[in-house]
């Protein structure tokens, strides 16, 4: 079966927010563990489970990046304004937030390089859409 051009769209992006905002709630969860004995007992599984919720986010991104220069590189798909492109948006700003929240919880201080520069990244993306977007409207689609 082929993946036609037009299905590989940037919703795509939601798959690593989704396991960002799961690596988000364990680093918080991690984080409060002093406070309730429950979460006390659950730590080493929460730090387990929330490594490994990172780990695939941040596999993810690499790959669609690969996804993205296959769609509009390679195959010359038009880079043009979409509002589908909003759902990229999100899960960059989910994964520096996670990530910035995940060194905390955990004390690894090289995890904090992360999130200063994909806070960047997550703000030019947010930046490039919205420009997108106000020259889409202002041009009558």
């Amino acid at each position: 079966m082929r993946l036609p051009i037009e299905a590989m769209t940037p919703p795509y992006w939601i798959n690593m927010g989704a396991v960002a905002i799961t690596a988000l709630a364990g680093s918080t969860l991690m984080l409060h563990s002093g406070k309730w004995d429950f979460l006390r007992q659950l730590l080493p599984f929460l730090q387990g489970f929330t490594l490994f919720f990172w780990a695939v986010g941040t596999w993810w991104i690499p790959l669609l990046l690969i996804l993205g220069v296959w769609r509009h590189g390679y195959r010359r798909f038009p880079l043009r304004y979409d509002p589908q492109y909003w759902g990229m948006v999100f899960p960059l700003g989910m994964y520096t937030a996670c990530t910035y929240q995940l060194g905390a919880a955990t004390g690894l201080g090289f995890l904090m390089a992360v999130p200063s520069f994909f806070f960047w990244i997550a703000l030019a993306a947010w930046g490039v859409t919205l420009a997108g977007m106000a020259l889409h409207i202002t041009r009558g689609h």
